[in-house]
């Protein structure tokens, strides 16, 4: 079995979730369509029958510009409209964003238009005019992209001006956000010989008041859309009909089928032509439509909460799901796949190998929801809202975005995914700009003694560090956390003779550190849990960004000071508000974008990896045999019993070593990690393990010592006895006088 609930981002599964709901919403429509004219009037006297909603629905037209879908050799288009991209999460879905670049990438119009006309102004200087189709520019100046085979897209009538934000906030500006296209025009230009990019022309979006997303549908070229100003949004009026019976008979988002109370369109149109439609499904149209919705900081897209089955992973929307009777683990659709995992072969990864152990696994689930904040009972919930527990909080910008699918808004500072922290940051003296919201502060400043004793719990490190129970900063700070848990209390039990409590220097290597490396900032609170000691850390690993490769910079405490000196990084002085005595040490960060065993450079103290799925990426099985080449002290963090499982078996494999008995972390993070597939409990830091590496050869004792017991050594023959001066050989005189 493979679950993937803990690694895997989750715009991924929310992309597929999309998809999979918009494959069904045109395969359904299509057969409505080709169908005699009752089953419409099926459809529309079953939707009347349907409990209402009190929430009010919205009817959002987003119309796009500016971004377009280029599929890669590793794509083939779907057998409709702008599906090419959701046949990609499928039964090997990928783990990252990044990892969908050899099949799908996000591309500019605008820049590649230019590029295109550039292009063809050459061309039409060397052919002289053999027949090259040109671009002309609309009305507003904008240019207009090249399509063949549909007419130009302008802009629908009654939409506001900043109608190019919506496109940029919405569900197709999202992806733009979060996977960046940074290849640059180069390799724009190499792909464009492969295919043209999809254009995205305009988006139907059905959502409640709340956020949560009920249905969607995708108008791209070629397909049935407004064909410039003049023309309106008359022919949308079918494809929003059709989308809102099958939202109210099929929602997306959580809950049953139901019909809202009441509607609104975002488009005066659109409005206009629904007006004798909507009557007849019980539904009452608002007497004028919205005209002022836009993407804003008070309103976000909830979470979905429909689920997966594990083995042919049809959402809930389409089947009902129901757990594994005895484990009550694993989501399945019906006993035909409950059997097909059963006896899946190898014995070792079906459900059968796996049920007693994930029923294990699911009596942590008390343990792991034990934690001392206010709102534990909402964030630890199967159902937990994330984006929306956020939101209420005015938690919408700096690393609140990175860690969930909120866009920041403009005009709040950011901290650019995958790059080390700007320069006006570290000027501005605040090293904790990128952990605050929209509110007052959240973090008190730096009591001005050091902690008297080690920190075991959320509680006591709250305490002493005088925030409430009620901040939500241990979701951010567990990354620092962790690191001073490893440090200060089980680097101390498993390894007693490297004393590293009493070192005055540390060198730690932070592996596979994409995520860890977004957040960088918040290892400055280091600083304030380990005054006395200056840390080192660098963070390593193939996915973190090639244009940081090599950069280091150093945050010290001694003042507000700034200095940058060339081919050394940033030296930057942050002030801690307050004056400490005693000598204070700096905190290092460099960077090396490679996988670890390509890694040069001298021996660390220490090496810790957040979340690290050893058997979900390769160049695991290629850094394990150089961590057992090292020796050195290796701490690793899952998020899951399961995934410890897996990363003691891939050990195992990779080098014949193993790992210490998991055991669960007092600083993980309080939120609950969404799981499509599966009920089990999933927590970012959840579960803290070290490496066990197999005996050198020719050695019978294991030289990095653990928990466990060592190995037992051959008895050597006792050492003879020394004789006092003066007395006499016993043996040997015997033999003489005998």
């Amino acid at each position: 079995m493979e679950f993937v609930s803990g690694y895997r981002d989750e715009f991924l599964d929310f992309t597929a979730l999309l998809f999979g709901w918009f494959r069904k919403f045109i395969a359904e429509r299509g057969a409505v369509e080709t169908g005699i004219e009752g089953r419409w009037r099926q459809l529309e006297a079953q939707i009347r029958r349907l409990p209402q909603d009190p929430a009010l629905w919205v009817l959002h037209v987003l119309p796009n510009h500016s971004v377009g879908i280029s599929l890669g050799q590793g794509a083939e288009p779907g057998p409709g409209p702008g599906l090419g991209a959701g046949w990609l999460l499928g039964d090997e879905p990928p783990l990252h964003l990044q990892d969908l670049s050899p099949y799908v990438s996000l591309v500019s119009l605008e820049e590649g238009e230019e590029e295109e006309e550039d292009e063809e102004e050459r061309k039409n200087r060397e052919e002289e005019g053999a027949g090259i189709e040109k671009v002309e520019p609309e009305e507003d100046g904008e240019p207009a992209h090249m399509s063949r085979e549909s007419p130009q897209e302008g802009n629908p009538p009654g939409e506001p001006e900043e109608t190019e934000q919506e496109a940029g906030g919405g569900e197709d500006g999202c992806p733009e956000d979060r996977a960046e296209d940074k290849t640059g025009p180069e390799r724009r230009k190499g792909r464009r010989s492969e295919a043209a990019p999809l254009h995205l022309s305009c988006l139907l979006l059905v959502t409640d008041e709340h956020g949560t997303i009920l249905g969607i549908d995708l108008l791209m070229d070629g397909a049935q859309r407004s064909a410039g100003k003049s023309s309106g949004t008359e022919n949308l009026a079918p494809r929003a009909y059709a989308l809102l019976c099958h939202s109210m008979a099929c929602p997306m988002g959580s809950g049953d089928p139901r019909k809202p109370q009441l509607l609104t369109v975002g488009d005066a149109q659109l409005h206009r032509d629904l007006e004798s439609l909507v009557p007849r499904l019980g539904v009452k149209l608002a007497k004028t439509p919205m005209r002022t919705w836009g993407p804003h900081p008070g309103f976000t897209f909830a979470s979905l909460q429909a689920r997966t089955c594990h083995v042919c992973h049809k959402h809930s929307f389409e089947v009902k799901l129901t757990p594994c009777p005895q484990c009550s683990a694993v989501l399945y659709c019906g006993e035909a796949c409950l059997r097909a995992d059963w006896r899946r072969c190898p014995d070792d990864v079906s459900h059968r190998f796996w049920c007693s152990r994930l029923a294990a696994f699911m009596q942590r689930t008390g343990e792991l929801a034990t934690l001392p904040f206010t709102y534990t009972a909402e964030v630890t919930s199967e159902t937990f809202n994330k984006e929306a527990f956020l939101t209420s909080r005015g938690l919408t910008r700096g690393y609140w975005t990175q860690i969930s699918m909120l866009i920041p808004g403009s005009g709040t500072p950011r901290h650019p995914r995958g790059s080390t922290p700007c320069r006006s940051l570290l000027l501005n003296g605040d090293p904790y700009e990128l952990l605050q919201g929209d509110g007052p502060a959240l973090m008190p400043p730096v009591p001005p003694d050091p902690p008297k004793g080690l920190f075991g719990s959320w509680q006591d490190y709250y305490t002493w560090r005088g925030l409430s129970l009620d901040s939500p900063m241990a979701v951010l700070l567990t990354y620092p956390l962790t690191v001073y848990y490893v440090i200060t209390h089980l680097v101390p039990q498993s390894f007693p003779e490297l004393n590293i409590q009493n070192k005055q220097s540390l060198k730690i290597h932070v592996v596979e550190a994409r995520k860890e490396f977004d957040l960088v900032m918040v290892f400055w609170e280091l600083l304030v849990l380990l005054p006395h000691v200056a840390l080192e850390l660098q963070f390593v690993g193939d996915g973190l960004p090639p244009e940081s490769d090599q950069q280091h910079f150093t945050l010290q405490r001694d003042g507000p000071e700034v200095s940058v000196r060339p081919g050394s990084g940033v030296s930057a002085r942050l002030s801690s508000g307050t004056k400490e005595k005693g000598s204070r040490r700096d905190l290092q960060i460099k960077v090396s974008a490679r996988p670890y065993h390509l890694l040069q450079g001298p021996k660390p103290d220490l090496v810790i990896g957040f979340n690290s799925g050893f058997g979900l990426k390769d160049t695991w099985l290629s850094s394990l045999p150089r961590l057992q080449s090292l020796r050195v002290p290796a701490f690793f963090t899952e998020s899951s019993e399961y995934g410890c499982v897996m990363d003691d078996q891939t050990m195992a494999v990779a080098t014949g070593g193993g790992t210490s008995p998991p055991q669960p972390n007092p600083f993980r993070s309080p939120f609950r990690l969404r799981a499509a597939d599966n009920c089990m409990p999933w927590y970012c830091n959840a579960f803290i393990f070290h490496l066990v590496y197999k005996p050198p050869q020719g050695s019978g004792t294991r030289s990095v010592p653990g928990p466990g017991q060592p190995a037992p050594v051959p008895a050597a023959p006792p050492a003879p006895a020394r004789r006092r001066r003066g007395e006499k050989k016993t043996g040997r005189g015997a033999r003489r006088r005998r």
